[in-house]
């Protein structure tokens, strides 16, 4: 069944610069690591692989040398990749992966691309078909206008769709659209598997900063720190004011009203902001108390600053389909909602920030600077990176998500050994993809 779907496209990275060099003489010298050498990017993949969203092929449909397909993957693997890659994103089962390069190929995707949330994957027999399964990193064609001078800053992938940021070209969007969540006009009965690419800034004459997607929603931040949004409504997730859906962006306010936004998050029905002056504002599904500072209600449709007390100043938020956590200025991390927070198994439901300790991420009077850097946020799971470049996680551990080589759930802060120091890492409902750098 895996057949018809599977797209080939194979990029060589092994670089003689990597490889130990000897000198003549009468005993032999090894130069590992020069004295100018440049970092070595890598991409790491782990999780469920059946769909191909690790893009390795040879997982699905063994080759010769394996006997069996390898359905979980539970440690991080190596994904070979030609160009440095800047960017990652994990939606419901594939993958976005893109490179800062002005190079016309410029991003890739592999996995489900049923909704073309892939782009369009032109099968080998018919230039009208796409597949339905990519198993391996294939291109996908942005329609740019300059395609040798832009270049993709970022990527986002929700349950069925993808945003694409652009430096010079705003955001494109693809994939499913019953909702509106590409930004675009909602076409009856429209088959999305054969649907091209289309932008989603519409009427916004604005440069776009960071990009988000939820399950059925998108976010947008422009550079002048204002919130849009369109998508599903109906948990008040797109900010709006209503419970309908949005087929435009449109401009979020309540308040967020005159407020400049740093940074937004979401992954499932709740959405979240952070200012430049450091606060938190939340709207959507509250349903795992989620916004319990500021209502009871079970869905809330416009933008509320929700009170934090002891937190500190917020830098980074994350927000998945239950639970949320915030980094502050110092690198402490602060989780609440539900489901498994980090703090045991006894901490399964909380409406107030509870800290982690920072011991947990290898803090210590030994190791005084070893601070989270980075936060994110799957369906059902956490991760954080350390200013050291080492990667943590804790959650539900779908279909060895976590990749902490068991399948066992992980109720505190677990490293996974990686390769080189981690740069950033997307999580998605039962993959991930982290960005690593070394000198080796």
């Amino acid at each position: 069944m895996w057949q018809s779907g599977l797209q080939v496209c194979w990029y060589a990275t092994l670089s003689k610069a990597s490889r130990p060099q000897e000198k003549s003489g009468s005993d032999p010298v090894f130069q590992y690591v020069g004295q100018h050498k440049k970092p070595t990017h890598k991409v790491f993949v782990w999780g469920f692989s059946f769909t191909g969203a690790l893009g390795i092929p040879t997982f699905v449909v063994p080759d010769s040398g394996r006997k069996k397909p390898r359905k979980y993957q539970l440690t991080p693997y190596r994904l070979e990749t030609a160009e440095q890659i800047s960017s990652a994103a994990c939606g419901y089962g594939f993958t976005l992966i893109a490179s800062p390069s002005k190079d016309v190929t410029k991003l890739w995707g592999m996995g489900l691309n049923k909704n073309s949330q892939l782009g369009f994957q032109r099968t080998q027999h018919d230039r009208h078909k796409s597949y339905d399964y990519v198993l391996e990193p294939s291109p996908v064609a942005l329609p740019l206008v300059e395609p040798l001078q832009t270049r993709v800053v970022q990527v986002a992938c929700g349950r069925a769709h993808s945003l694409v940021l652009t430096d010079r070209e705003g955001v494109f969007s693809m994939g499913n659209n019953a909702y509106g969540q590409c930004g675009r006009r909602i076409v009856e009965d429209e088959v999305y598997r054969c649907v091209f690419l289309y932008s989603a800034v519409g009427e916004i004459h604005q440069q776009f900063s960071d990009v988000a997607c939820g399950q059925d929603h998108s976010l947008f931040l422009t550079e002048t720190g204002k919130v849009f949004a369109c998508g599903w409504g109906a948990d008040g997730q797109t900010g709006l004011g209503h419970h309908n859906i949005s087929s435009s962006p449109v401009e979020v306010g309540g308040d967020l009203a005159g407020v400049e936004v740093q940074q937004i998050s979401t992954y499932g029905d709740c959405s979240l902001a952070v200012s430049k002056d450091g606060q938190l504002y939340g709207w959507g599904n509250s349903e795992y108390r989620q916004l319990a500072f500021v209502t009871q209600a079970t869905q809330m449709n416009s933008p509320r600053h929700l009170p934090l007390k002891g937190c500190g100043k917020v830098v980074q938020a994350a927000c998945g389909g239950t639970q949320v956590a915030i980094l502050n200025d110092k690198g402490e991390v602060f989780v609440w909602g539900y489901g498994i927070l980090g703090k045991g198994p006894k901490l399964s439901e909380s409406s107030t920030p509870e800290m982690i300790p920072p011991t947990l991420f290898g803090r210590s009077e030994f190791n005084p600077s070893g601070v989270v850097s980075r936060i994110r946020c799957g369906l059902s799971h956490f991760a954080a990176v350390t200013d050291r470049g080492e990667l943590f996680v804790w959650g539900k551990n779908v279909r060895g998500c976590l990749g902490i080589g068991k399948k066992d759930d992980q109720y505190f802060p677990w490293r996974v050994t990686v390769p080189g120091q981690v740069v950033d890492v997307a999580c998605g409902v039962d993959h991930m993809v982290a960005l690593a750098k070394s000198l080796l």
